[in-house]
C-alpha cells in the first residue's frame, strides 16, 4: 500500500522514525519530546490523539494509555527540513512527564554556584499514584 502523499514528505530518519515536539496549545510550553514512526504519525492524525513509538519497549505508545493524560492534538506541523514534528495540543490532566510534572523539561541549568542542573518546576502528582 502506497503512503499518503501528505506522510511521503514527512522525512523520518534510518530507523523509520521522527522527533515530535509535544506544545500545550494554549501557552506554548513544551512539554516533551519523543519519537514517532509513519504508524504513530497516522494514528496521532487518523484519532486527534498523540501516538508515539516508544523505543525502550519497542512498540506503539498511546499517551496517557496509563496515566489517563492524554494528548488531545489540535494541530499538526511539520518542520522546513521536514524531519521534526510539533504537535499543539491540549495536554488532559496537566501532567504530561511520568514524574507527575506538567512538562519533561523541569531542569534548569543553574550557573551561579558551577554549573548544576536543578528542579524548577513542582511534582503536581507522585508518580505512584499515577503508575498503578
Amino acid at each position: 500500500m502506497t503512503a499518503p502523499a501528505w506522510l511521503s514528505q514527512v522525512k523520518f530518519d534510518a530507523q523509520g522514525l521522527i522527533p515530535a515536539i509535544a506544545q500545550d496549545a494554549a501557552d506554548g510550553t513544551i512539554l516533551m519530546v519523543a519519537w514517532m514512526n509513519a504508524e504513530a504519525l497516522s494514528e496521532t492524525v487518523e484519532t486527534g490523539y498523540a501516538v508515539y513509538w516508544s523505543r525502550s519497549r519497542s512498540r506503539l505508545w498511546r499517551k496517557g494509555e496509563e496515566s489517563g493524560h492524554r494528548q488531545q492534538v489540535r494541530e499538526v506541523r511539520l518542520d522546513c527540513d521536514a524531519d521534526v514534528i510539533l504537535l499543539k495540543v491540549d495536554q488532559q490532566g496537566g501532567i504530561a512527564c511520568h514524574t507527575g510534572r506538567r512538562s519533561c523539561f523541569f531542569q534548569r541549568l543553574d550557573t551561579t554556584a558551577g554549573p548544576a542542573w536543578v528542579n524548577v518546576d513542582p511534582v503536581l502528582k507522585d508518580p505512584e499514584d499515577i503508575y498503578k
